[in-house]
């Protein structure tokens, strides 16, 4: 709907502040200074995306899904590193550019321009956000939205403009598609407002789409952010998180919990099988860490399906309220019963799991998150160190260090081995007390000893959320 005028700047948000202050300062730096040792072997790009407005918000603000993209890529090689950073340039951005203020308000607030004040083709639209991953497939590094359609970013990170995939797939895909690594394959998601509510595709390793297949038994628009694969199934965990836009429309939030619902999840066969529901109790989950398929440890003549996770009890802070915070967890599914046993895999307050994607679909032998200890910090939202969760032990080994806010680790591996403990975990830090910001390199062998190298970043990156080692070649 349309209004005569703008809505409102909205009250300070609290992710706004702190370390997830945004930059507005686009840069491009050679020759960072590094502290340590950064290992020769590393060649490629990290890069990682995450929500960063170009000017101050109005109407609202809810993170993480507002915010425009920006890209921030660290090129490591021969024990160099350079810096680039870059705007995901939508429509919205750039006509925001040429006035100077923000147009477009927040996801939650149901308003859009006239063509009074963006012309025709912008009229009526609402803001586009590939503000949460970053990916590159079939030689194409995309900026990725929750479902919509990417954006496609050049060498220089410059935006070239939207990926349909050959016109396959017009409403885009989600935010973490997930690669097969036995087959190239990219697999996808995305959910609608109006019937069908889930479709999943594939997309060949060239780039090249399939059209989306329903997801059979979805009956109302539900917002899902992550998915998992295995070698026969496509995961798809449809928690009680309800699109209400009539609500919205008379000014209540367009995203309801109903946790009386319960999570049900959806186990896709990949070769076009029926799909095969499991029902439970009411979960959330922001992020998986992986799925695979194994005898059950309980009964092994049963097969069933492990997703291991993080685990809310609500989707904070969409839908606030008394709870623990996400822990690691596993959940145990049966195909053929329809049944689901879930448990906490460990006493931590953690997100942003990942694991070595080189093994996605199989069982990894550890997972990495982002840990929060408990001890104070001057930004309570924040993350504070790192964790790795040794899958076939139950070792968990924690590196906590001082004054740091951490994001997501992601993993590089060694170009001369297949093991999973040979390689690095990287991620961004931002120093509380000076708002510097480095790009950590920290061995897989032994990730509680700390980084091996600390690349300082000429201007901080804020906390954001997702990225990806590109290696080169």
């Amino acid at each position: 709907m349309t209004a005569p005028t703008r809505p409102s700047p909205i009250p300070p948000d609290v992710h706004l502040t702190g370390p997830y202050t945004p930059v507005t300062a686009e840069v491009d730096v050679a020759d960072l200074r590094i502290d340590g040792a950064l290992p020769t072997d590393l060649d490629g790009s990290y890069v990682r995306n995450g929500p960063n407005p170009r000017f101050s918000p109005i109407g609202s603000f809810l993170y993480p899904i507002d915010g425009d993209g920006m890209l921030h890529r660290v090129v490591l090689s021969e024990g160099r590193a350079r810096y680039t950073n870059r705007f995901v340039r939508t429509p919205m951005v750039r006509k925001e550019e040429e006035v100077g203020h923000a147009i477009w308000p927040g996801f939650a607030t149901p308003w859009q321009p006239g063509a009074d004040e963006v012309g025709p083709l912008l009229a009526g639209t609402m803001r586009q956000l590939p503000d949460v991953n970053v990916v590159r497939h079939g030689g194409t590094l995309l900026a990725l939205a929750e479902c919509d359609q990417p954006y496609r970013m050049g060498p220089q990170l410059e935006t070239l403009g939207q990926e349909t995939f050959g016109g396959q797939l017009p409403a885009g895909i989600c935010a973490h598609p997930k690669t097969d690594p036995r087959t190239g394959e990219m697999i996808a998601f995305c959910y609608n407002l109006q019937p069908p509510f889930l479709t999943w595709t594939t997309i060949a390793p060239d780039g090249t789409g399939t059209p989306p297949r329903p997801v059979e038994g979805v009956e109302r628009p539900s917002m899902i952010h992550d998915m998992a694969i295995t070698e026969r199934y496509v995961v798809l965990v449809v928690a009680p998180l309800y699109f209400d836009m009539e609500a919205a429309s008379s000014g209540g939030s367009m995203l309801a919990w109903h946790p009386e619902a319960g999570t049900r999840i959806a186990l896709v066969p990949r070769d076009g099988g029926p799909v095969r529901w499991c029902e439970d109790e009411a979960f959330w989950l922001w992020h998986t860490a992986n799925a695979y398929e194994v005898k059950d440890p309980a009964d092994p003549a049963v097969d069933v399906v492990v997703v291991d996770y993080a685990e809310w009890a609500r989707p904070s802070p969409i839908a606030p309220g008394p709870a623990a915070g996400p822990r690691p967890a596993r959940a145990v599914i049966d195909p053929a019963a329809g049944t689901v046993r879930r448990e906490i895999v460990a006493d931590l307050e953690v997100e942003f799991p990942r694991i070595d994607d080189r093994l996605l679909g199989r069982p990894q032998p550890v997972s990495a998150f982002a840990l929060r200890t408990g001890r104070p910090m001057p930004h309570p939202t924040c993350w504070d160190a790192l964790a790795w969760h040794d899958l076939r032990t139950g070792r968990v080994t924690r590196w906590e260090p001082v004054d740091l806010a951490l994001g997501e680790p992601a993993f590089a591996p060694d170009p001369r081995s297949d093991a999973p403990d040979r390689g690095w975990w990287l991620t961004y830090a931002t120093r509380f007390s000076t708002g510097e910001s480095s790009l950590l390199v920290i061995p897989a062998a032994d990730p509680g000893s700390g980084p091996v190298a600390t690349v300082r970043m000429p201007v901080r990156v804020p906390l954001g959320l997702h990225g990806n080692w590109l290696p080169s070649g």
